[in-house]
């Protein structure tokens, strides 16, 4: 059977028609940034949020709808002050930003004041993207001096669709090297920062990386050859608790390999579209109970480590409790109770019957995790009974 060469063009439309009616026709995207795609890959069996966010669903509007709205996000006053940190790094033609570029990553002679910043305005996102990769070619054709490339836009298929990005800043250096900048509000005391949230920044500028280096793989052949993109990165934050720009170099190799590991493991959104029942749509204008069963006809992957990245958290949490599903106690425990899927069942295994072995040896036939169960559940039962017998008689007044 011969292919169709325009299958795959012919699919495209027709998937962006078919998360269109998912979303709401009249409902416009929200676009999937680097930080929900790094929280998507810390979760890749979770099909609801590779749908919803694959077809641009506004999650928190979605969670308000719901009853369960989502319980973080950044203030108005950091945003602030994250903007104006940003704009004093940047100015100047990125004076700033360009010298620390060169003290922690060196690529080249130290920049003499600002360098070359690009123009990258362009009416949408596809042609914000060839404006990139534009400006990127153009700056590798001119070895010898600085280039900022502010806010450019990055394409990444995830998942059969495609993910565009929006980093800080990429710095094109005059070795040919490229690098991803990311500005963070967060201050780096003493020249280390909270371990957590430079955690965070690192897998969020992984995904800039793995776009940048598909950008650079489009570019090779006009440039005749693959552009260098480096895998360490420009973590730029206040100095102290200053208003001081100053930088560290963070080496995303580890998190580059997992998160691409984790992304290419994600099911297909047309796969996941497709098994939906007719008429399924996400618009947060439906009425309540519609939005709930157009939710639960989504398998979902719930996890602790949800609060903090996704804002359906709250009512996967409810969904996962009522359920009795051990996904709600953590994957560590999930991981450790083998084919046992609910507390109902982990407690029937631990209830050991009389006569039944309890993990010395009693019933050779017992499931390891089934033993284990039951020999905590004995420890515990003998710790209260001792605890009981030896605790004072605290109802007869004072002695």
């Amino acid at each position: 059977m011969s292919e169709d060469p325009n299958g795959a063009a012919s699919t495209a439309p027709a998937l962006r028609q078919r998360l269109a009616q998912v979303r709401g026709v009249s409902v416009p995207p929200r676009p999937l940034d680097a930080r929900a795609l790094a929280a998507l890959a810390a979760n890749p069996g979770c099909h609801r949020r590779a749908l919803l966010d694959g077809a641009g669903v506004d999650k928190p509007r979605l969670a308000e709808a719901l009853g369960v709205p989502s319980g973080f996000g950044q203030s108005q006053f950091a945003f602030m002050r994250g903007h104006a940190f940003e704009a004093r790094v940047k100015a100047d033609g990125g004076a700033e930003l360009l010298r620390l570029a060169h003290a922690c990553l060196g690529g080249g002679p130290a920049p003499d004041g600002g360098g070359e910043v690009p123009r990258l305005a362009a009416p949408g996102q596809t042609e914000r993207v060839a404006r990139t990769e534009e400006a990127l070619r153009e700056a590798a054709g001119r070895r010898g001096g600085w280039t900022l490339l502010d806010h450019p836009m990055l394409a990444l298929e995830v998942a059969g669709s495609d993910a565009y990005l929006e980093p800080d800043a990429i710095v094109v250096h005059p070795d040919g090297g490229w690098s991803v900048v990311e500005i963070k509000s967060f201050p780096m005391l003493d020249g280390s920062a909270d371990a957590a949230k430079v955690g965070a920044a690192a897998r969020q500028a992984a995904v800039y990386v793995l776009a940048l280096e598909e950008a650079a793989g489009r570019l090779a052949e006009r440039l005749g050859g693959t552009p260098a993109v480096r895998h360490q990165v420009l973590l730029v934050c206040p100095k102290d608790f200053s208003n001081l720009p100053t930088g560290a170099a963070v080496d995303v190799r580890k998190q580059r390999a997992v998160t691409r590991r984790q992304l290419s493991r994600l099911t297909r959104v047309e796969d996941v579209a497709a098994a939906l029942p007719p008429g399924v749509c996400f618009d947060p204008d439906r009425p309540p109970d519609e939005l709930l069963r157009a939710v639960e006809s989504v398998p979902a992957s719930y996890a602790p480590e949800c609060l903090s990245a996704c804002e359906l958290a709250f009512h996967c949490r409810e969904r996962a409790r009522a359920a009795g599903d051990v996904t709600a106690l953590g994957r560590s425990v999930r991981g450790e109770l083998g084919g046992l899927t609910s507390v109902e069942e982990v407690l029937t295994a631990a209830a050991s019957p009389d006569g039944a072995g309890d993990g010395d040896g009693g019933d050779p036939g017992t499931d390891a995790t089934v033993a284990a169960l039951r020999r905590a559940a004995r420890l515990r039962t003998e710790a209260l009974a001792t605890a009981g017998a030896g605790a004072p008689d605290r109802g007869t007044g004072c002695r």
